[in-house]
């Protein structure tokens, strides 16, 4: 399995990764307000079709770096489907113009681990196609590592790196 996105069919990335379980667990991390807060963003998400999704990103309370003081970048949805501990999709908002987009989260058990895909599709441009792999490729790894228990690498330059190389992958 590729560490890396992968473009799945027009405006649609995947990115798959194998984490420690049980399922249980990696679910947590996906709704839970805390826990997600730890490696994607905080913020309510309600486990039900029609509930209200936030993401209130706050990168220094991920690895440290930054100003704490910095205004957080907020986004919003809608949660389409819930089938608790397997499967979550919402819609996603691009914070500006664009229209909101959709990423869907599966899990399955593999023995005592965890495949995870997040697949974000309707991505409106390339530009926010390289941005969503970037971006997803940087926030599993950091849960990864939150779930072995491991400080994450800094955010930025992890992040800057990898959209150098979507940039240069990506059709």
């Amino acid at each position: 399995m590729s560490e890396y996105g992968e473009v799945v069919e027009a405006a649609t990335i995947r990115v798959e990764r194998l984490l420690p379980g049980p399922i249980e667990r990696v679910w947590a991390y996906l709704t839970d307000v805390d826990k997600r807060a730890t490696w994607l963003a905080g913020g309510l998400l309600e486990q039900r079709a029609g509930g209200r999704v936030e993401h209130i990103f706050r990168i220094h309370e991920l690895t440290g770096e930054g100003d704490p003081d910095d205004i957080a970048d907020r986004r919003h949805g809608e949660v389409l489907e819930c089938v608790p501990p397997r499967l979550l999709r919402h819609t996603w908002s691009t914070g500006g113009e664009l229209a909101d987009s959709v990423v869907t989260f599966a899990l399955a058990p593999v023995g005592d681990k965890v495949r995870l895909v997040v697949t974000h599709s309707e991505l409106p441009t390339r530009d926010e196609m390289v941005d969503v792999a970037s971006g997803w490729h940087t926030h599993l790894d950091i849960l990864r590592d939150r779930l072995e228990q491991r400080s994450p690498e800094t955010f930025w330059p992890k992040l800057g790196k990898l959209r150098g190389e979507y940039e240069a992958m990506l059709p």
